[in-house]
């Protein structure tokens, strides 16, 4: 979700709790559309990261210092020359808006006292950071904006700032819950309506607040019960309350264990979800984590691609190969044929297309088609040919249709792994892997490679250790060379997936709840993750094999157990 009115809201309230009666010690522009300003408040240094881009607008604290330009930007000079030293008094939202006021005090060049304001707006691609005097005069934007580019209003030094008005919308943090039933009384659908109708409610939040009051959010509002419309306005008030009496319990909602959307309040609709502290620690969390996800789908494009290709290739191949091996099956045909004109026909001339003679096999008469060019002895020998070429062929072609079905198998394996990238690391490693079996060709500064892997590594509640191989080499290493023969190994049934290993303790048993959480785990890093059941297979290691001359994490094992389970990595630990 983007930022909404109320992240903009609890934002405020912890950056006045932390930044008020602070002292502005450095301003820096790292980038073009941000600033970082180091506060010094309450014994400590904080920095204030604020960003107007267009794609991600941010404004939060954090740790982390940004390298600035050598030379300073215009907007960040005029900064330094008023507030360089200035005093922040407040930090507040503008009404419920998507819009936070820092108000500055400095002293002028005649050392007075004199304020100044710092607006900061996120609003998607209209997001801007706006500096003005007491009287709200601009002094500079970190973006300026002529009429040429917007008919609502200007931003540029001379200017009066105001917020462009939202039409036909209210403030949330004003309206009873009566006065909600009645702006939302509206011929549309319930979540546009709430939406619709408040400044800084999201589609997000107002589709929450109908799933928290049991109502679908699609429909229409005159589809809604009075005791309906009672019930959306009680869950309306207690969320807008929540939000007046600074009850913030932010949360990122996860999905497959990763960060999907986020909340200022804890919705009960969502039960996986990681809570935080405070709206900063989890802005930088966030979209850190969103980064790092998007940044590894975009770079394992490329290996996914050249995957894909092979796949296709490998599967036409495939069944080039399965047509020629639909034809040897006339080869019984031929030799029945051969063997037919052998007997009857040695003294046949040429010129016949066909002949028609016994079968003593199954005492029924047969036509057999002739080249009218060749005689009968003729004939036969060639269809004793054909017979043996479709011999060869079948001998040939079921050795390379198992190859090319295990080619298929073992990209289709690779694919899979893709998935469970999370660093660069993890690419070189599948990369690594390519390139041992042809499917990338080794570059001249890549002519050494470490196939050293690193598996995913968990602990339960009761010290139980749980590895997961996140590629064909980490699941090959985890299974032969890292487990030992009592040790529990799991994988997923008939599908791709990665070879889970349970360290037993001392040779004894583990507990059925141990086998219950693997299996989870094993479920969830497969190619089933997205489905609510995944069957298992489990066995101890010194059971499962691997054939001479397999591809990395190809196993074979002939007794195991089964058992259905739910991709889950709950009851689990990650252990760096």
């Amino acid at each position: 979700m983007s930022f909404d009115g109320s992240t903009i809201h609890e934002l405020a309230y912890e950056l006045n709790n932390e930044l008020a009666g602070g002292k502005i010690n450095k301003i820096a522009q790292p980038e073009n559309e941000e600033l970082q300003l180091t506060i010094k408040a309450n014994g400590k240094n904080h920095r204030l990261l604020i960003s107007s881009n267009a794609s991600l607008p941010l404004i939060y604290l954090t740790d982390n210092r940004k390298e600035s330009p050598i030379t300073a930007p215009n907007f960040c000079m005029v900064l330094r020359k008023y507030i360089g030293n200035g005093t922040i008094k407040t930090v507040t939202q503008i009404d419920f808006e998507r819009v936070i006021k820092l108000e500055i005090e400095h002293l002028d060049d005649l050392r007075d006292m004199c304020t100044k304001f710092l607006y900061v707006e996120i609003m998607g691609k209209h997001s801007n950071i706006i500096f003005t005097d007491s009287d709200n005069v601009i002094i500079d934007a970190i973006k300026h904006i002529s009429f040429a580019t917007s008919s609502v209003r200007e931003v540029l030094p001379g200017r009066e700032y105001f917020i462009p008005p939202q039409e036909d919308k209210i403030n949330p943090l004003v309206v009873s819950k009566y006065e909600f039933i009645d702006t939302i009384s509206k011929p549309t659908k319930v979540s546009k309506a709430i939406y619709g109708s408040f400044t800084g409610i999201s589609p997000f939040i107002a589709v929450n607040i109908c799933n928290e009051a049991g109502i679908d959010a699609d429909v229409s509002i005159e589809s809604l019960t009075d005791d309906e419309l009672e019930r959306l306005g009680d869950t309306f008030t207690i969320y807008m309350d929540k939000i007046k009496e600074n009850q913030y319990e932010p949360n990122v909602i996860l999905v497959n264990d990763e960060p999907k959307d986020y909340a200022s309040v804890r919705f009960s609709t969502y039960s996986d979800i990681k809570p935080y502290n405070n709206m900063s620690e989890l802005l930088e969390s966030y979209y850190s984590e969103r980064n790092r996800i998007t940044n590894i789908k975009q770079r394992s494009t490329d290996i996914r691609k050249i995957v894909q290709i092979h796949i296709e290739r490998a599967s036409k191949k495939l069944n080039i190969q399965r047509k020629q091996l639909e034809d040897t099956d006339k080869a019984d045909k031929f030799k029945l044929y051969g063997e037919l004109l052998m007997t009857y026909a040695q003294n046949l001339p040429a010129g016949d297309k066909k002949i028609t003679v016994n079968n003593y096999y199954t005492n029924e008469e047969v036509t057999i088609p002739l080249d009218d060019t060749l005689t009968g002895i003729e004939n036969s020998k060639r269809y004793y040919n054909k017979y043996n070429k479709c011999k060869r062929t079948k001998e040939a072609i079921v050795p390379q249709i198992e190859q090319t079905t295990k080619s298929i198998d073992h990209l289709k394996a690779i694919e899979s792994s893709i998935m469970l990238c999370e660093n660069e690391a993890d690419l070189k490693g599948i990369k690594d892997e390519l390139i041992e079996y042809g499917y990338i060709k080794r570059s001249g500064k890549n002519k050494k490679r470490s196939l050293k892997a690193k598996p995913l590594h968990f602990v339960t509640e009761d010290d139980y250790h749980i590895y997961v191989g996140k590629n064909n080499i980490q699941n090959d290493e985890l299974t032969f060379k890292f487990a030992t023969g009592n040790d529990w190994w799991f994988h997923s049934k008939k599908i791709h997936g990665s070879h889970v290993i349970v360290k037993v303790k001392d040779n004894e048993e583990l507990p059925d709840h141990i086998f219950e959480i693997a299996a989870n785990v094993a479920a969830y890093y497969s190619a089933g993750r997205d489905s609510s059941k995944v069957e298992i297979d489990y066995i101890q290691k010194k059971h499962v094999k691997k054939p001479a001359g397999a591809a990395y994490g190809f196993v074979v094992y002939y007794t195991n157990y089964s058992m259905v389970a739910t991709p889950s990595l709950e009851g689990v630990t990650p252990i760096q």
